[in-house]
């Protein structure tokens, strides 16, 4: 069942859950995701960004689109992190049905005025749009782009932004980086100032960088009001953790040899995030509202 944003997580919001947003840069990883959140009977959102549309190339999303269609629980496909007007454009041509426009980095009336263009293009053509205030740090070199300094979101920006774009959700900087974690970085979310933003605005809420944050400042961060939740470098660790072992074999080359264990490993990793975001058994909510 394929939706946008705004249907997905608008059950989300009203049911206090957050939907898994798993990024996706393979056949095996879109096959796992997919599984998973059949397994579990929850909603998932197939987030791809444009470095990983660079290598799997837009006719893999029309696999994912195909693949969306014929699944029972209700799947959104995302635009991860677009930072341009002509990313977000490719993107609605290839058929994402939301697109997330990030210009965080940018002062505040600018990030406002290029995301406020963007959903006047992208509503037009019932696609969602994701906006993003704060910046999200980074954990090195194999993790998304992220700043070495997390700025943290103001809550008052917040309303202005929402108020000044009309975009359907929000990723907040609260306290995580994208990546998994040295062993000298800990993770915290700043639960008050989520407190905060969710006392003020009534809008689905983002978290990126949700990979290795404590199991329960996340699933508190659900609790107090955030709708989807990224997650990239866990289950790829897990998939290609699995894949090193298994190419331990020097005989084996079949790739349906090779994948099937690190699709099941990378699987595992998430059925664990699915549990943790209150998401399993929801898809039934959906077919209730269609």
């Amino acid at each position: 069942m394929l939706m946008n944003m705004k249907e997905l997580l608008a059950v989300a919001h009203k049911n206090h859950f957050a939907v898994p947003a798993f990024n996706t840069s393979s056949n095996m990883i879109l096959n796992g995701v997919i599984e998973a959140s059949e397994e579990k009977f929850s909603p998932l959102i197939i987030a791809i960004h444009p470095d990983e549309l660079a290598f799997v190339r837009p006719s893999f999303v029309k696999a994912a689109i195909e693949e969306a269609i014929k699944t029972p629980i209700p799947v959104c496909i995302h635009l991860d992190h677009g930072s341009t007007l002509d990313q977000i454009m490719a993107a609605i041509r290839c058929g994402f049905t939301s697109v997330m426009m990030d210009a965080s980095l940018l002062p505040l009336e600018q990030n406002i005025a290029i995301c406020k263009k963007v959903v006047e293009l992208a509503h037009a053509v019932n696609v969602s749009v994701e906006g993003e205030l704060g910046t999200i740090g980074t954990t090195g070199p194999e993790a998304e782009a992220g700043t070495e300094e997390i700025i943290y979101v103001n809550p008052d920006d917040v309303v202005t932004f929402v108020e000044g774009t009309g975009v359907d959700t929000l990723a907040v900087a609260i306290g995580t980086a994208h990546g998994i974690y040295p062993k000298d970085k800990k993770p915290e979310l700043k639960l008050d100032l989520l407190k905060e933003i969710t006392s003020k605005v009534d809008i689905p809420l983002v978290l990126h960088g949700g990979s290795a944050n404590p199991d329960e400042e996340i699933a508190m961060a659900v609790k107090l009001g955030i709708n989807k939740i990224n997650i990239s470098a866990d289950i790829k660790h897990a998939f290609y953790q699995k894949c090193r072992e298994v190419l331990a074999d020097p005989v084996i080359r079949e790739p349906n040899s090779i994948y099937p264990p690190c699709i099941k490993a990378m699987k595992k990793v998430a059925h664990h995030k699915i549990d943790l975001f209150d998401a399993a058994g929801k898809a039934a909510l959906y077919q209730c509202a269609h």
